[in-house]
């Protein structure tokens, strides 16, 4: 036994690429079985009592998921924050948010990056839960129904740094709805980056203005000397692609009869290339958040134009005038409609009471008053509703999302130092029962 340790023990101190693997074997696990045999002789037999070749690299993909599931956790945490820093630098930065790319109403810029935020920080709790999956434990489950040769899975379970055993042997053998879990989780926190990316996209361009990506996210045109292109969001919104057709052949690769290996020969190296690739567009677009600039000029202007503030208007009127909000929106509706006609940029106490009468009304309305009422500022700060675009609003959600952060961080930290744990005292142990010494005092 001291020997079967002391090579195993050699071979995980030796390099990948130093090791003498060979092609006609086939895999790596039979190259080093090979390995062993030939150092070992029949001794390197003991090492698959009452454990299957299967066994080693289940317990082997689930630890290296793991590890690419934290590091993506920390990655999703870090566009978190930078989502949330810039929510609170821009809580008072007033623009016109859109819907369909039509000026809609007027809001913060805070308040649109605040939702990302809240949106990626449920990324988090996805992730945590892909990972519970892999941190059960197949280590002594046997063919398939378990073993008779007596192995204590509770010890193996601690031994190796999982949270538990698999409580079912052929569950946790050959299940793999949780690499589909794996990859959903990766592949929504970088649609979410994409969203963002397909939305920085239309406003860098001249037709909008309203941020400009740092020039280390760009690349110039080779013809075009005058062109900067924001070639960060492109390789974000490419690497989005690329991850849903990934995970959708996931998906289909799991239609298979159970206890089979064709959901297997694929998916291993197909999750972990998603949990990477999802991981490096999360850090991008962080990088992306982190170095915007925000042209809060272009923003307020664009916020006062285009009739934004007509549906505010319209409530207005029905906080003032007690009328019905339909009556309120034909009538504002009405009034925009012939503004434009007329060529007009803005509502007018008169184009108002036209309106009016044509549905019936009698408004005695100011300037002062419909200039308040649709104000692009007091309209946009003055959403004082929970969840709202009000300053006090976002600076609330971003307390609450750094709340979530630093439990994210308590989670990575826990899971990081029980695995860490786990892998030293393995070896620690292992390098004491290989030593000769020990076993030729016990014998005496």
């Amino acid at each position: 036994m001291a020997e079967l340790l002391r090579v195993l023990l050699e071979f995980v101190r030796t390099p990948a690429d130093a090791f003498p693997y060979d092609a006609v074997y086939g895999d790596a696990y039979n190259s080093r079985e090979r390995e062993l045999e030939r150092r070992l002789g029949k001794v390197a037999g003991w090492l698959h009592t009452g454990r299957t070749r299967r066994e080693a690299g289940r317990i082997a993909f689930r630890m290296a998921v793991r590890e690419r599931l934290v590091t993506l956790h920390e990655a999703v945490s870090g566009f978190v924050a930078a989502l949330r820093r810039r929510a609170e630098d821009e809580a008072a930065t007033v623009w016109a948010d859109t819907t369909y790319l039509q000026p809609a109403q007027p809001s913060t810029f805070g308040h649109y990056l605040a939702g990302f935020a809240v949106e990626a920080a449920r990324h988090l709790d996805r992730v945590e839960a892909a990972y519970r999956w892999f941190d059960f434990c197949p280590a002594g489950v046997g063919g398939v129904a378990g073993s008779r040769v007596p192995l204590d899975r509770d010890r193996l379970c601690r031994a190796l740094g999982f949270a538990a055993p698999g409580p079912h042997t052929r569950d946790v053998m050959w299940a793999v709805d949780g690499l589909a879990d794996a990859a959903l989780a990766a592949t929504q926190a970088a649609t979410t980056a994409d969203r963002l990316a397909e939305d920085l996209e239309i406003f860098t361009s001249p037709g909008f203005g309203y941020v400009e990506l740092d020039a280390s996210l760009c690349r110039a045109s080779v013809l075009l000397p005058q062109k900067r292109n924001p070639y960060a969001l492109a390789v974000i919104r490419s690497g989005a692609n690329t991850l849903i057709g990934r995970t959708t052949g996931l998906l289909v690769n799991q239609r298979t009869p159970s206890a089979r290996t064709d959901n297997w020969l694929r998916s291993s190296g197909e999750l972990a290339a998603v949990v990477e690739l999802a991981q490096q567009l999360v850090s991008l677009a962080a990088r992306v958040v982190d170095t915007l600039r925000v042209r809060r000029a272009a923003l307020f202007e664009a916020a006062g134009s285009h009739f934004t503030g007509a549906a505010d208007l319209a409530e207005w009127l029905v906080l003032h005038h007690r009328l019905d909000y339909r009556t309120a929106y034909r009538l504002v509706g009405r009034a925009v409609a012939a503004a434009v006609e007329a060529g007009q940029d803005a509502l007018q106490p008169a184009g108002l009471e036209q309106a009016a009468q044509t549905l019936g009304l009698t408004l005695d309305l100011t300037d002062q008053e419909v200039a308040a009422a649709m104000d692009p500022a007091g309209n946009a700060l003055g959403r004082h509703a929970l969840g709202g675009s009000a300053p006090d609003q976002v600076r609330a959600v971003a307390e609450r999302l750094a709340s979530r952060l630093e439990a994210g961080e308590g989670w990575r930290r826990a899971v990081r130092e029980r695995t860490g744990r786990a892998e030293e005292e393995l070896v620690r142990r292992a390098t004491t029962l290989s030593s000769p010494h020990r076993w030729s005092t016990r014998a005496r």
